[in-house]
């Protein structure tokens, strides 16, 4: 270890560091573990200087986002203690003012990126380096790029900043693989060769994108995009197309990860890279004489005492399972009864950390890998934890939407093939369900099916991927050793040891479950539900009042919008206006005969459908139709707008937004409603010379994209401000043009609109 001091230069650039401070470089500050790292450096040590690598995230600087850490509750009781020891020289400054100070004073930040590691210039005694992607499953590259690239790039910045710090390395207990029986400490020595490994996952990008582009993958995005997007037209399926393909890369490259890693022996790319990485640490650091301790936790849960019992952030590794089991959507589980659940509270860990970071330690090679477990020294078997987990949930249930009690159901421990064989048949029968509601008319009851459909095959596809991922930790039949952890706690002070203990023998598991964690874990999830609760009241309130702006539009889609009424059924009224009754049989069974060819057309493309309907006004007379719209017809057409809609037209228009209506119906129909409107635009008919009409469009009809680009011309032309319009719209052809404005609103929507609506969380309203 460095005892060298900074030079006055030096001290003001690394944030004020005196003579005798321990100075400490932390990575992963903003993850749960490194929030607890830096709380407890902060709380319980004196003389140390903490200097966070922190990257900047969009608009908000590194510094910016360590010091919005200040608002979480890990650093209350550092925050309140600040207050409440302010010396006389603070006076004048507020609470917070003291505990920015504070903060300041003893903490100062990198602003850059493992991935892209700046360069170390202030001097450092200590560099604890707890970042990583912590996620089972990303693609390949990622993970490498990440765990392994990032771990390259901090030890050669080190190196070449020409320090000898003690670097405090965060692994995990499963770094080793799958294996069976005791898992000692100490070097991996695996064969594997970490930079082939990287160099392998970088290039597998390369390579997946490649088939990514290869005509057959393409025709399929193309086919899938349609389905998905036609009716929004070709741009909205080229950007679903590629979108697809994107992530089509992703998933091929997840693959690659889970594949690799089992192929070598470990159970997913997070315990493969983490295990590179420690291979990384030993080349560049420790074979070069540099001293390195490795921590190895196991699954890190929350705490037992600091910084207060059952702190947590967030959903860790078994909360997600232990929730869906609360909800009563896991009825069985593919683990192993009596296997070891290794589980350690977050303060454990963070106490072997800062025990190495900051007291007189020196142990080395094998005997500086520290595993964090529980599973050696107090083992928790899967039955008690499901026994604890299910006692809380009879005692303490969720609710259902209903307010309803939810019961938990009793784990018999099947086979693994047994539960997915389950899961997989309930997920064919939601999508079985999904494609037949996909073929009912677009109401009110299709629409909840919809959604409830694709929130149960969501559900059941999420609930999968966690068995796959967590089976290998609660079937495990490896204990891990911590030999090498409880000599170090043998080596520490009591005065020490009564801040930071980490005797994992004290712990009862069935208390900390039942009293700490699941009330900690339980009060995320309602915090959820309380969030989402609101959001869906907020959208069910009446609309607000519109703000007064002339450079707003309000635009306004006809059929099944302003009209509950379509095209054909407006061709029928025609008919019934202008043939004789006698006729109305055959008229009525030749549009009966091509409703399923309208209805393809309708699927495939908006104007396909608009062009075959209007081709049955072919012999009308222009000005014959405008005659009719002026007598009885027109005031049928205008009696047939919804309340709802005539409603939202006069608040427009009382607001100063300009309203415009733009139909694919034929302009002559639409004019009783001209004087509700500021500009109508609708579908011309082509007549010839004697005004006859010729069955075909005198320019083609504004749907989907082509209204899209007429409005982004029309909002330019009249100086509008779409971002402050509104658009209402009920078809799946109609999306393309309401992401342009505000305010969208999705009106009796189809369930394509209805499915776009929820997913960007436009309004959606029963007219």
């Amino acid at each position: 270890m460095s005892n060298s001091t900074p030079s006055a230069d030096q001290s003001a650039s690394s944030g004020g560091h005196r003579d005798g401070d321990r100075r400490i470089l932390l990575t992963g500050v903003t993850g749960f573990l490194g929030q607890a790292v830096l709380r407890s450096l902060l709380e319980t040590t004196e003389n140390t200087r903490i200097t966070a690598v922190v990257r900047p995230k969009g608009s908000l600087s590194g510094l910016k986002r360590l010091e919005q850490l200040l608002r979480k509750p890990v650093f209350s009781s550092w925050a309140d203690a600040i207050s409440e020891n302010a010396q006389d020289s603070q006076d004048g400054l507020d609470g917070k003012a003291v505990v920015k100070a504070a903060f300041d004073a003893r903490v100062s930040v990198i602003e850059g990126d493992l991935t892209d590691m700046p360069a170390i210039e202030d001097p450092f005694d200590v560099v604890i380096h707890s970042a990583s992607s912590v996620s089972f499953d990303p693609p390949i590259d990622v993970a490498f790029r990440t765990n392994v690239g990032g771990a390259q790039n901090l030890y050669e910045a080190l190196l070449a900043s020409g320090q000898d710090p003690h670097v405090i390395h965060v692994s995990t207990a499963y770094v080793g693989g799958i294996a069976k029986g005791l898992r000692q400490e100490g070097s991996l020595r695996t064969d594997v060769d970490w930079r082939a490994e990287y160099q392998a996952a970088l290039d597998a990008r390369t390579r997946v994108d490649a088939e990514s582009r290869r005509p057959e993958t393409l025709r399929s995005q193309i086919r899938g995009a349609t389905l998905r997007t036609g009716r929004m037209g070709p741009k909205a399926v080229a950007s679903a197309s590629e979108e697809a393909r994107r992530n089509w890369v992703d998933e091929r490259l997840v693959d690659f990860g889970r594949t690799r890693a089992q192929s070598v022996g470990w159970t997913d790319i997070y315990t493969f890279t983490k295990a590179m990485a420690e291979q990384v640490a030993e080349e560049l650091w420790a074979a070069g004489g540099h001293r390195v301790s490795f921590v190895r936790p196991s699954i890190i849960e929350s705490a037992v005492q600091n910084p207060y019992p059952g702190w947590i952030d967030g959903y860790k590794v078994a909360d997600p399972l232990i929730m869906a089991y609360g909800r009563g959507a896991l009825p069985e589980f593919p683990g192993l009864a009596d296997s070891i659940l290794d589980v350690i509270p977050v303060d454990f860990v963070v106490n072997v950390i800062v025990a190495l970071a900051t007291q007189d330690v020196s142990r080395r090679g094998d005997d500086a890998y520290y595993q964090v477990v529980s599973g050696a020294s107090n083992p928790l078997p899967f039955h008690e934890m499901f026994t604890a987990v299910r006692e809380y949930f009879v005692e303490h249930p969720l609710e259902d939407d209903e307010g309803k009690a939810i019961e938990v159901p009793a784990w018999t421990f099947p086979a693994v093939e047994m539960v997915e064989q389950r899961f997989r048949a309930k997920e064919l029968a939601a999508k079985a369900g999904a494609t037949a509601v996909a073929y009912l008319p677009a109401t009110k009851r299709t629409r909840a099916w919809t959604s409830d459909l694709h929130k149960a095959t969501s559900g059941l596809t999420t609930l999968r991927m966690y068995i796959e991922l967590y089976r290998q930790y609660t079937k495990t039949e490896m204990v891990f050793d911590d030999a090498n952890t409880r000599a170090l706690r043998d080596e520490l002070s009591a005065d020490f040891l009564a801040n930071h203990d980490f005797d994992v023998t004290g712990i009862d598991w069935s208390e900390y479950f039942t009293k700490q964690h699941l009330p900690a874990v339980t009060d995320l999830t309602k915090a959820y539900s309380r969030a989402k609760s609101a959001q869906r009241k907020r959208s069910a309130r009446p609309a607000p009042e519109l703000k007064q702006n002339e450079n707003a539009l309000a635009v306004f889609d006809l059929d099944g919008t302003v009209l509950a009424t379509n095209i054909v059924q407006q061709y029928f009224a025609v008919v019934r206006a202008t043939r004789p009754r006698r006729s109305w049989p055959g008229e009525i069974g030749g549009l009966l005969a091509a409703v399923p060819g309208y209805l393809r057309a309708e699927k495939r493309d908006r104007s396909e459908l608009i062009r075959t309907v209007n081709r049955r006004y072919k012999g009308y007379r222009g000005d014959e139709l405008r005659s009719l719209m002026q007598g009885e017809a027109g005031r049928r057409i205008r009696a047939s707008v919804r309340p709802e809609a005539l409603e939202t037209i006069e608040r427009h228009r009382a607001a100063g937004h300009r309203t415009v209506l733009v139909s694919g119906a034929l302009d002559v129909l639409v004019e009783p409603l001209a004087d509700l409107f500021d500009e109508v635009v609708a579908t011309h008919m082509d007549e010839d010379s004697s005004g006859v009409m010729t069955g075909y469009l005198a320019t083609p009809p504004l749907v989907d994209e082509a209204r899209a680009n007429w409005l982004s011309k029309y909002a330019d032309l009249h100086s509008a401000d779409l971002a402050a319009s509104y658009g209402y719209g009920d078809s799946h052809a109609d999306a393309s043009w309401l992401e342009l404005v505000g305010t969208p609103a999705a009106v009796s929507p189809d369930l394509g609109l209805y499915g776009v609506a929820k997913k960007k969380r436009w309004q959606i309203l029963e007219w």
